[in-house]
């Protein structure tokens, strides 16, 4: 007779309480623009996304790109263009946007994938702040006054995003849509190829993988799930300026992925909501918010090596030890 013996070591099965959690959450966010303001709530799920976007690339394939606000700030430039200048309908903006981001990743990351480690990070930056130049001297992006006054219209020619919670409610649709899609991308053999990419690129190539095309793929998806969030953030605030595309924003991003826990799906979430709550609501007080983040984020750093949800999640997965 065969005695079936549990072993006390084994990590616990946490797909239940995820999928619990991910409900819970879904419903908060249907339910948040009556607590809160949704323009606010609506920069999070902006910053959100671009984080999570980021996320791809440094948390499941080991590149860190110092340029990836080239694609949020160029998908909002193009898509603040097409809707003022041409008259664009929203979706289609955005959708203009993504493809813009994801061309202009195309090109970063044809030239950048070819150099590793920190050759890699500052060919990104290199290359970002080239764009930005651009974006400063191009006519259609109006310099330093930015692209303003860009009208939010009707989306589908259905709904009124004039109307704040439905412009909340289609920004939403947007992040789940966006989420879901990193989600499937992880969670598919190309994502599993990625992360063998980030564990031992050597061995990849030795089993055969073409792991600069894997890059470059992955470079492409991040910076166009980066762009989906930037043409969105241009209709949300009916303006596109320099500050989108600047190296600060790409540090910006960063610092929420790092917050939040590199390589976790919900971590560049957390981070964002920490980061834009704390500009928003220290935003009129003397105390300088940018001494305030720098200090959690040197506390994160010292206290949750992780980040936030990545020693939750550490703590979660830890063994249990029964006697």
């Amino acid at each position: 007779m065969t005695i079936a013996v549990k072993n006390p070591t084994a990590a616990p099965d946490i797909r239940t309480p995820s999928l619990v959690f991910g409900l819970v959450a879904v419903a908060a966010l249907l339910a948040a623009p009556f607590a809160f303001y949704p323009v606010f709530l609506m920069n999070i799920l902006c910053f959100a996304l671009f984080a999570c976007a980021f996320n791809l690339l440094i948390g499941y394939v080991g590149l860190l790109s110092f340029g990836h606000a080239a694609f949020f700030g160029g998908a909002a430039y193009f898509t603040a263009h097409a809707v003022k200048e041409w008259g664009w309908e929203p979706l289609t903006g955005i959708l203009l946007g993504v493809a813009g981001a994801a061309g202009i990743g195309l090109v970063v990351g044809f030239l950048a994938i070819r150099r590793q480690g920190i050759y890699f990070s500052m060919i990104t930056l290199a290359l970002g702040q080239m764009f930005a130049f651009i974006c400063l001297q191009v006519p259609f992006t109006h310099g330093e006054d930015g692209i303003q006054g860009v009208p939010r219209g009707r989306m589908l020619g259905i709904f009124d995003l004039s109307e704040p919670l439905t412009m909340y409610y289609v920004t939403l649709a947007i992040f789940l849509f966006g989420f879901f899609a990193i989600w499937r991308i992880v969670n598919s053999p190309f994502g599993n190829i990625l992360k063998a990419i980030r564990e031992n690129e050597n061995r990849a190539v030795s089993l055969g993988y073409r792991v600069d095309r894997y890059k470059l793929g992955a470079f492409v998806m991040s910076a166009a799930l980066a762009g989906l969030a930037g043409g969105t953030k241009a209709i949300i605030f009916q303006f596109a300026t320099l500050t989108d595309v600047q190296w600060q924003m790409s540090g910006e991003v960063i610092l929420m992925t790092l917050l939040g826990g590199i390589g976790t799906m919900v971590g560049p979430v957390v981070g964002a909501g920490l980061v834009v709550t704390l500009q928003h609501y220290l935003a009129a007080s003397d105390f300088p918010v940018t001494v305030l983040i720098g200090v959690i984020f040197v506390i994160c750093v010292l206290v949750f090596r992780k980040g936030i949800v990545g020693e939750i999640l550490a703590l979660l997965n830890r063994p249990s030890k029964k006697v």
